[in-house]
């Protein structure tokens, strides 16, 4: 991979293990980099696709919602974690205290390997309820869901959350303190405040004050794309390791690729148009298998992010997004790999 640590060395730490103590458990990590839950993307067929490259990665479930887990819905994003490979966590939300406890006792008796408080999500549906990154507009409340889900799992809880809430009320070193203090055992941070959602750079060196000023583990995350950004980014940050998101959409490769940059190893090569079909027409199998016909519009973005870089992809995704059936979208994808000679 061209300009690969041309600037930065892997550090000999990065290839260590990282130690996650709960009051009755420690977690070990072979593997400081993260794959980010990602709402509607990270589900257990993605998961799979991930850990071919990444086996000993921390994964996440998707976002899980506390009050639907107490009503019997989503059910499923946590009792399917038994038969998976490797560490999976699972990330909570919600503003209600004894709701997270009860959905984390769920998850850590189906087999998570830690639980997760999501803090940072930016949707306006879920923050003007008080959850995600509604919560740091509410320390004490933040502090009381921490404390809550910590007393009731002896897993480790962690904390996933942004720099604040805007530029002018943020305040991520006091937030991360109050965190810390009610009990989270790690914390990822975005390098962006919940007005800014996904927009602008990551500021990477807002990450590393609250490194410094922690005690716990502390993960960057934001504008991880390659290997380069991550050794860059942990060069700035200080930080433990990284969680990467939306850069794995369409490239479940990258975390396995970090990972081995990281570790100093020879880092896999980028999968090339036909790999990348035969990945995409492999995830609409597993899609539809476990989905029916609902699996294809799962499908479609998953193809569409899959489908890029090579001769024909544009006018693939405009067809496959329009694919009536899944035989339909199969027989493009096979076509494009046979016409690529």
């Amino acid at each position: 991979m061209p300009g690969l640590a041309a600037a930065v060395t892997p550090a000999p730490a990065w290839s260590q293990p990282l130690l996650l103590s709960g009051d009755c458990s420690t977690r070990r990590l072979h593997c400081r980099v993260l794959q980010s839950p990602l709402a509607g993307v990270s589900d257990r067929i993605f998961r799979s696709l991930v850990r071919r490259w990444a086996p000993e990665a921390l994964l996440f479930t998707e976002m899980v919602n506390a009050t639907s887990l107490e009503l019997g819905h989503g059910r499923l994003k946590v009792e399917e974690l038994a038969g998976e490979p490797g560490p999976i966590g699972v990330q909570l939300f919600d503003h209600r205290p004894e709701a997270m406890a009860e959905a984390a006792r769920r998850a850590e008796a189906s087999g998570a390997f830690l639980i997760d408080i999501n803090m940072g999500c930016p949707v306006r549906k879920i923050a003007r309820k008080g959850g995600g990154s509604g919560l740091i507009r509410d320390p004490d409340l933040a502090s009381r869901i921490v404390a809550a889900v910590a007393a009731a799992v002896q897993l480790p809880v962690t904390v996933k959350t942004r720099l604040g809430w805007c530029a002018d009320s943020s305040d991520p070193v006091g937030f991360a303190t109050t965190l810390q203090n009610a009990g989270a055992r790690a914390l990822t941070l975005h390098g962006r405040t919940r007005e800014q959602g996904f927009k602008g750079e990551a500021d990477w060196r807002a990450i590393a004050a609250v490194k410094r000023a922690l005690h716990i583990p502390v993960i960057a995350n934001g504008d991880i794309r390659t290997p380069d950004d991550a050794l860059r980014c942990l060069a700035i940050t200080g930080t433990d390791g990284v969680m990467v998101g939306r850069g794995t959409m369409g490239a479940p490769w990258l975390v396995g690729q970090i990972d081995a940059a990281l570790s100093g190893r020879p880092v896999p090569p980028t999968p090339g148009p036909r790999q990348r079909l035969a990945l995409a027409e492999e995830q609409l199998e597993a899609l539809v298998a476990a989905r029916g016909e609902h699996g294809l519009l799962i499908a479609r973005k998953h193809m569409g992010w899959t489908c890029q870089g090579f001769a024909g992809a544009a006018p693939l995704r405009h067809a496959l997004m329009r694919a009536p059936t899944p035989a339909e979208a199969r027989e493009l994808l096979q076509r494009a790999a046979a016409e690529l000679g």
